[in-house]
């Protein structure tokens, strides 16, 4: 009975944790990439111009595969990466809470990763891979017991 919920949660917490970082993507990408690899290189983020390409495709493609569930722990990844990225070059300073502070980069960089790979079968990785995963693993199963 659960199963159904907890699917449904798994998609919405995807669902909300992709639209912020879309959010952020599209801001990036109205900036333009010598926009944005300008602001990454005032802040000490090496090699600018390949993070900007780097931050834009994993918070724009990757949030919408993201919502959809494809290839959900490389984007959960690309996630975490992103947001150290942007913890260590900008908000450290400021600490965990209040103006500027690191609390927001760090849960939505910890529950990309957590959903990422337990995404539900509400995903395009379940339709695609989960089967197949649950049939190998009850043949595991079959072989262990025999």
């Amino acid at each position: 009975m659960f199963g159904r919920f907890k699917d449904v949660a798994l998609l919405l917490g995807r669902i909300g944790v992709a639209v912020v970082f879309l959010a952020h993507g599209l801001q990036k990408w109205n900036n333009g990439i010598d926009g944005t690899a300008k602001f990454f290189g005032m802040t000490g983020i090496p090699l600018p111009t390949v993070a900007a390409v780097f931050a834009i495709a994993v918070e724009i493609l990757g949030s919408i595969a993201f919502i959809v569930g494809f290839l959900l722990p490389l984007v959960g990844l690309g996630y975490v990466v992103i947001s150290v990225g942007a913890l260590l070059s900008v908000h450290i300073d400021n600490g965990l809470t209040g103006q500027g502070g690191y609390e927001l980069v760090l849960v939505l960089a910890l529950a990309g990763l957590a959903l990422g790979f337990n995404g539900g079968r509400l995903s395009l990785d379940h339709l695609l891979w989960g089967r197949k995963r649950a049939r190998r693993d009850a043949d595991v199963g079959e072989l262990q017991n025999a």
